[in-house]
């Protein structure tokens, strides 16, 4: 239980975080969901490789998902802080939550390959925040660590910003990033027939996961998993 890990002080004191804090997060086990890490309606677990309706009636293009925890007013303070507030000192807390979460992914890859940023945004934001989370991870597990096998080869506008509009609807965010993301030549030699662990910070709608997903399968890449901070899912009664 991450709550009661010897961890837990250290972690509440490097994140800012207070006791009633750390205890609000909502961390997931892995019940939900086995593609899109979608809790199941009720905390109901519905068994090892259960589906979500969703994922069943249009699967996404990558096979297992997995999340850390839910993306909540508990969690987004502390990733928020670590994606745009130069807290990289967040960075072992987190890509511990990721190693917790995606323990099976990572054993059976063998290839972790961050989501990239545009460039002006990889400048403005001085990291890539997928990378600083995947490379920790790659190091512990002895993945091969490709970086720079993907990249966002044309600026889209910021995926939680259009949810929340009139335009924000789920095909608007997956055609927001439509063709966005390639396999560099270097990536589809080191990426061909091999397995894949996509890694992120969180996956609300799925739109740049599959993208990302389908560029790499396009590659010659065997099948790809995703392993993600935190899942967002609206108005959800778990």
């Amino acid at each position: 239980d991450l709550r009661n890990s010897a961890g837990v002080k250290d972690a509440v004191q490097a994140g800012g975080l207070t006791a009633d804090d750390w205890s609000a997060i909502r961390f997931l086990t892995g019940q939900g969901c086995d593609m899109c890490a979608r809790p199941f309606e009720g905390g109901v677990f519905l068994g090892a490789g259960a589906l979500c309706d969703g994922c069943t009636q249009k699967p996404f293009p990558f096979r297992r998902g997995r999340a850390a925890c839910l993306y909540t007013e508990a969690s987004k303070g502390l990733i928020l802080a670590f994606k745009h507030a130069d807290r990289l000192d967040l960075r072992p807390i987190l890509s511990g939550w990721l190693s917790r979460a995606g323990a099976e992914l990572i054993e059976e890859v063998d290839v972790i390959v961050p989501v990239p940023l545009h460039w002006r945004r990889l400048f403005q934001r001085r990291y890539n925040q997928a990378a600083e989370l995947a490379r920790p991870l790659a190091r512990q597990y002895q993945k091969d660590f490709v970086p720079d096998a993907l990249i966002r080869q044309r600026a889209t506008s910021v995926q939680f910003s259009r949810a929340r509009t009139a335009k924000g609807r789920r095909e608007d965010r997956f055609e927001n990033v439509k063709g966005a993301f390639a396999v560099t030549a270097s990536g589809a030699r080191r990426l061909r027939g091999r397995r894949v662990l996509l890694v992120d910070d969180v996956f609300t709608s799925g739109a740049t996961l599959t993208a990302c997903a389908k560029a790499l399968r396009e590659a010659g890449a065997r099948e790809v998993d995703v392993l993600v901070l935190a899942r967002a899912v609206p108005a959800l009664e778990v």
